[in-house]
């Protein structure tokens, strides 16, 4: 974090490095990731074959289209990085036309359509080499390259190691989601717009975006889609994402070191006294949400140049370039091209995630009430950003989602209601503590966002209030919505696309007037590094548990963890006046020291998740289900052998049945077959998330799931014809563990697979 500190003077250009020196970063970087991937049983040919579709489908027809929207070169960096995210949104709009048209195997001819014109049009030439880059400082470089690396480490100690490709036992178990996840890309690689894969022709009204491009990623490498889920997509994103924070972070700020300063904060730092025993503290752990809803991280790398596009035309509005302050050299605009961006960027955003354009809404009409109220005038540029915005979330709710609410209510408070007791005298006070606790876990890092309102005695810039509007916007909504699986922490995650940038702005002024040396500044990042060890090594010897029996037990630990961090900040500022005495290099520097200290107390979230993951099943996410192999080499045998229209239909639907109640929540084998089931677990279809019942709500069309269930319990010549003919099932697959095989359906189906458990038959 003290590397903020260290940006090239005013007005003093870089020197230049060699070209070697230059392009090591991004190499070791690069060298990390594939090792980590290598080690974790990624075939060598499959990482070479995704890594040229991310270089020559991605990247390189992205790069050209934003380098033809914006006005002016920055720094390479960021011209890939944007453009890789462009690159994403081109790859999505040529899926939904390959795939609607029922040629999805001719989906790599989609970056033809965009290179062609750069190659024939004399005036797009000019894009494939630009010149009048800013070099980019060796720290930031490094920095950032450490970050990437020190985040696929988490990943692979939280989510790679845990998760096989494909189960390789009948104990396997694997987070209750994945598999979910797994088969709504399974259908993008053949249905545009992708249907419900575990009750077939079932609308999908959701945020689908993200699977489309793990499909897309799939047919145009020719990497099978688990290795690209759980492998290779995962990585990639994330790293994308680090540096997406770290470029808009420089765009937007106009200083180099606010932007690596953001992205440690995003992908280094995770929640505050999260562990001590207690996890999922608020429906969150750590930042398990990027491998859990790999969406989450999707929408982030298109969120993070939405943000920068609409910094450019908040500053804009005022007739000045973006950025308007900074004391680094200056970024220039992205010029009319800004509003292409947004317009893009809106439109992928809102079937990416469905939090993304509410923040960004929240963030807008925030900045508009604020300057309305203090400069009683809005501009016609920030009033068109939010019509552009508006139209786009009504573009999600009425187009993608159809009104369907997924269980989303307004229900103030909900996500800490259950921590606070219902009754007593003390409610009030303990509705204070679980606030506390809810800021402190979710909040501690955007610490800096109140140093910098108070160096500017709150007199912020058009840009800082947008950034400030969404680190508002993201928790205000959790607070204001409920929801019965916690999906309102997806406003808080929206957020922080917005919320890390502000918070390293505010560290950075804050060490412009602490006015450190070098050797101070190495001291300062030595004591910061010194303090996230110590804090990791305290955690993981001497973990909290919470306390049984009460409501607020679960926010216990985290509450001493602070009053203990707490009670070692005071001591230390009552003998400041001493230290500085005896080291009067010390002075005006306590709020340095502070904030420092404040924004790495969570710096042990990741090491203390990773080493969960060695003590919980698969990590300890939300809820874990069995995998069994045999079950996965079925579903794989008939992804192999079965049409990508077929249906099929199985005798599993629950994950567990309690008391004749079924939990609904079994998506294996529309995952790893990749085809529509007839009725496989319906608990995660839109029109069952909310009701009443939970998971264990009965399915909604009862002939439907008897004429499916009499296959496999008493079959008929007739009844397998009309589930044929009717639904148009074409494969059996029998799970002899939940019911025994019916002797009449040898004689009725063709047996075409079977293993110690499993069973498929193809209707004649």
């Amino acid at each position: 974090m003290t590397a903020l500190a260290t940006g090239t003077p005013p007005g003093v250009a870089p020197t230049r490095r060699p070209v070697a020196l230059r392009v090591a970063p991004p190499l070791v970087g690069y060298a990390v990731v594939a090792a980590v991937l290598l080690a974790t049983g990624t075939p060598a040919l499959d990482l070479a074959r995704f890594t040229g579709y991310a270089l020559f489908g991605v990247l390189l027809p992205g790069t050209l289209v934003y380098r033809a929207l914006r006005a002016r070169p920055h720094t390479l960096v960021e011209d890939l990085a944007v453009g890789a995210a462009v690159g994403l949104v081109l790859e999505l709009t040529g899926w939904a036309v390959f795939t609607g048209l029922g040629v999805p195997h001719l989906l790599w001819l989609w970056p033809l359509a965009v290179v062609t014109p750069f190659v024939a049009v004399p005036r797009l030439r000019r894009h494939w080499r630009v010149t009048g880059y800013t070099p980019v400082p060796a720290g930031w470089a490094w920095s950032l390259t450490a970050v990437v690396a020190g985040f696929t480490w988490y990943l692979a100690e939280s989510f790679l190691r845990p998760n096989p490709v494909l189960p390789t036992s009948e104990g396997q178990a694997q987070y209750i989601d994945l598999a979910f996840q797994l088969s709504l890309a399974g259908a993008a690689t053949h249905q545009m717009p992708p249907e419900v894969p575990q009750v077939a022709g079932e609308p999908l009204h959701y945020h689908w975006f993200g699977f489309a491009h793990l499909a897309a990623a799939s047919l145009v490498s020719g990497v099978d889609l688990p290795t690209v889920f759980f492998r290779l997509a995962v990585p990639a994103l994330c790293a994308l994402a680090a540096v997406l924070v770290a470029v808009v972070g420089w765009r937007v700020s106009g200083r180099a070191y606010v932007g690596v300063g953001a992205a440690a904060l995003m992908f280094t730092v995770g929640e505050f006294g999260y562990e001590n025993g207690i996890r999922q503290l608020f429906g969150t752990q750590a930042t398990f949400i990027v491998w859990g809803s790999p969406s989450m991280t999707y929408s982030w790398v298109l969120l993070l140049p939405l943000v920068a596009a609409l910094a450019d035309v908040v500053g804009r509005a005022r007739g000045s370039a973006v950025p308007p302050l900074g004391r680094g050299s200056a970024v220039p605009p992205l010029g009319r091209g800004a509003w292409a961006l947004a317009a893009l960027f809106l439109a992928a955003s809102t079937g990416a995630k469905a939090s993304s354009v509410p923040v960004a809404l929240g963030a807008l009409g925030f900045t508009a009430l604020v300057l309305l109220v203090v400069r009683r005038r809005v501009s016609r540029a920030l009033l068109g950003a939010i019509g552009l915005t508006l139209a786009a979330q009504f573009f999600a709710t009425a187009v993608l989602f159809r009104f369907v609410s997924h269980g989303v209510t307004v229900d103030p408070f909900s996500g800490l209601r259950p921590y606070v007791p219902t009754s007593g005298s003390a409610t009030g006070l303990f509705w204070v503590a679980v606030t506390v606790a809810f800021l402190l876990n979710l909040q501690l890092r955007l610490a800096g966002v109140l140093a910098l309102v108070g160096v500017r005695r709150g007199r912020l810039e058009p840009v800082q209030l947008l950034l400030l509007g969404g680190a508002l916007a993201g928790p205000a909504i959790y607070l204001l919505v409920g929801h019965p699986g916690s999906s309102n922490q997806y406003f808080v995650r929206a957020g922080f696309a917005f919320g890390v940038i502000l918070s390293a702005w505010g560290y950075a002024e804050v060490l412009d007037r602490a006015a450190l040396s070098p050797r101070a500044r190495v001291a300062l990042a030595a004591g910061a590094a010194g303090l996230a060890l110590l804090c990791t090594v305290v955690q993981l010897r001497h973990p909290a548990t919470a306390e049984a029996g009460t409501a607020y037990g679960p926010v216990l630990p985290l509450l001493r963890w602070a009053v203990a961090l707490a009670v070692v900040a005071t001591v230390l500022g009552l003998l400041w006046p001493a230290l500085v005495g005896g080291w009067p290099a010390l002075a005006g520097r306590g709020a340095a020291v502070l904030l420092t200290g404040v924004l790495v107390a969570g710096a042990p979230g990741l090491v203390l998740d990773a080493a969960a993951a060695r003590r919980f099943p698969n990590g300890g996410a939300y809820a874990v289900v069995p995998m069994p192999a045999s079950r996965v080499e079925a579903a794989r045998w008939v992804h192999r052998h079965s049409d990508p229209d077929d249906v099929l239909a199985t005798n599993v639907h629950c994950r567990v049945v309690t008391d004749g109640w079924c939990d609904a929540r079994s998506f294996w084998l529309s995952g790893y077959a990749e085809r529509a089931v007839l009725v496989e677990g319906w608990s995660f279809a839109p029109r069952m998330v909310g009701r009443p019942g939970g998971a264990y709500a009965p399915f909604w069309d009862p002939e439907r799931l008897a004429a499916n269930d009499a296959a496999f319990t008493a079959p008929t010549a007739a009844r397998l014809t009309a589930l044929r003919d009717r639904y148009g099932v074409r494969w059996l697959v029998l799970d002899r563990s939940v019911t025994p095989e019916p002797p009449a359906l040898a004689d009725l189906a063709d047996e075409r697979f079977r293993n110690d458990r499993m069973s498929v038959y193809r209707l004649r």
